[in-house]
């Protein structure tokens, strides 16, 4: 009993001790896939596609997106001085604003963890489906009810507005 014990735990120190794969296999890699021929292009495609150097295609899309994007941020920075100093209550706003970044915040954490519940997710996604489906029976599906939520989002801008 004490020779097999020894020669069990001789067998362990040899197993740990010997790597179980050669480095050499190790490094090498080895693909069951075979390798794909290289693709051809037809004429078709070949001729529908201008063949542009890579600087040229960059510069050219940079370009255009410069000449769509084109925004003077000195305008921009002096229209917003001139709507800030329009506002009477500044700490006001300021206040306001805080709070927005505060809520968000909050809301972030709160989802946060309403997701780590287990089940709780999948709940919520069928509360967001049902109520979805609700409202577009509701407000969506029929013209008459359509017009409902139009007159309804009106009079709702106009509440905030303070035109009312």
């Amino acid at each position: 009993m004490a020779v097999a014990a020894s020669s069990s735990s001789s067998m362990v120190a040899t197993a740990v001790s010997v790597p179980r794969f050669p480095t050499a296999v190790r490094t090498a890699r080895c693909s069951a896939l075979p390798s794909f021929p290289p693709r051809v292009s037809t004429a078709s495609f070949s001729s529908s596609v201008k063949l542009i150097p890579e600087s040229k295609r960059f510069s050219l899309l940079q370009k255009k997106a410069s000449e769509e994007a084109s925004v003077d941020t000195g305008e921009l920075f002096t229209d917003l001085k001139e709507k800030w100093d329009k506002v009477e209550n500044k700490s006001t706003v300021l206040l306001y604003g805080g709070g927005a970044v505060v809520a968000v915040w909050l809301s972030s954490i709160l989802v946060g963890a309403i997701n780590s519940v287990p089940l709780l997710p999948k709940i919520m996604e069928l509360v967001g489906l049902g109520y979805t489906g609700w409202f577009v029976y509701r407000y969506l599906l029929f013209k008459s009810s359509r017009k409902e939520l139009a007159t309804d989002i009106e009079a709702l801008k106009r509440k905030i507005a303070g035109t009312e």
